[in-house]
């Protein structure tokens, strides 16, 4: 019996001694080392920053929900065009990067998440082409070119058919965005569980050479610039 305590006990202390060195994830500032991130992907397999040491890596953090039971209208329209931007230039290839995309929700949220994109792309054609546009009023007509310049593609996605061609990342827990200061329960006017819309990223060496965290739901930057970016850093 006093083995056994012997060996539990020892058990208990390499367990604590693993667990204390995992590094801890706190907010960080453009040129410090980005905290390494393991989390679970939505396609099945667990992924790590440290495993993707000698590429740069966009991360993007979506806001997921924008109220009780309905999804942010715009990441929705910001994924469809990254996919649509990859599969068109390999972007990935030319920029020897890899894209990150983490929700802060269980699997089964971010499968919904996922489903939801062929609706939402359709409910934006909507807003840019309204019925009978020639009998909006002013103010309609003033939402429909807003929409129509806040969405220039027409972008769209099947019904089951719904690509992922960048690892999703599952961070259940939190952890992570709320390690990096990022989650958010009331945020850009709705009482939600959501993350701040924000994009990062990482040098090949594992250096952050870019962050921004949006100021409210519409505020992203583009992919052009983004892509400006990665161009300098590929340079640097």
């Amino acid at each position: 019996i006093n083995m056994r305590r012997v060996l539990f006990f020892s058990l208990f202390l390499v367990c604590s001694l693993i667990f204390s060195q995992q590094p801890e994830i706190t907010p960080v500032t453009v040129g410090q080392p980005m905290p390494d991130i393991t989390l679970p992907t939505y396609q099945g397999t667990d992924m790590s920053l440290s495993s993707l040491k000698g590429k740069n890596v966009l991360i993007v953090f979506p806001r997921g929900f924008a109220a009780q039971g309905h999804w942010c209208t715009i990441c929705n329209y910001k994924y469809a065009e990254l996919v649509d931007l990859e599969q068109k230039e390999e972007i990935r290839k030319k920029y020897n990067t890899e894209i990150l995309y983490v929700l802060p929700y269980s699997r089964e949220v971010v499968s919904q998440w996922l489903e939801s994109h062929p609706d939402q792309l359709e409910k934006i054609k909507s807003w840019k082409n309204p019925a009978e546009p020639e009998k909006l009023d002013e103010k309609g007509k003033r939402r429909m070119e807003r929409m129509r310049e806040a969405f220039p593609k027409d972008l769209s996605m099947k019904k089951g058919e719904i690509p992922t061609p960048f690892p999703i990342l599952i961070d259940a827990e939190r952890k992570v965005s709320k390690g990096l200061g990022i989650f958010a329960t009331e945020w850009s006017g709705s009482k939600v569980d959501q993350d701040i819309p924000s994009v990062y990223i990482i040098d090949k060496k594992g250096i952050l050479q870019f962050k921004y965290i949006g100021q409210n739901t519409w505020d992203r930057p583009s992919y052009e610039y983004l892509l400006e970016v990665l161009d300098w850093i590929k340079k640097s």
